[in-house]
């Protein structure tokens, strides 16, 4: 079992920067590959970003390429998400989420455990 719990949201102008942390307990952090997804009101939750085990890979949703870049520390069994050049479009719930599985995973159902969110609101 393992517990995540996600903070640094908050409400930020276009253009501007905030860093999501999302804090695991339980089980080795190293064991999972961590995904960051995102719910908008109304929408589908979706990928945003996902790193591998040992920190070594990356994959981002084309929407972000260039502007979030996703991050762990083991040794803290921490990983971040760090925004930039936020857009309106960004305003969403940010979760954390991790998988037992070796492959990096876009999917919400490849993912076993999930933090509650954080709110992040990117005003125009």
């Amino acid at each position: 079992q393992v517990q995540l719990v996600e903070s640094g949201g908050g409400l930020v102008q276009a253009g501007g920067s905030l860093r999501l942390s999302c804090a695991a307990s339980g089980r080795t952090f190293s064991n999972y590959v961590m995904g960051w997804f995102r719910q908008a009101p109304g929408k589908e939750r979706e990928f945003v970003a996902i790193i591998s085990r040992l920190g070594i890979t990356t994959y981002y949703t084309d929407s972000v390429k260039g502007r979030f870049t996703i991050s762990r520390d083991n040794a803290k069994n921490t990983v971040y998400l760090n925004m930039n050049s936020l857009k309106p479009e960004d305003t969403a719930v940010y979760s954390c989420a991790a998988s037992t599985q070796s492959t990096l995973a876009t999917t919400p159902g490849a993912y076993d455990y999930w933090g509650q969110g954080t709110q992040v609101t990117v005003s125009s």
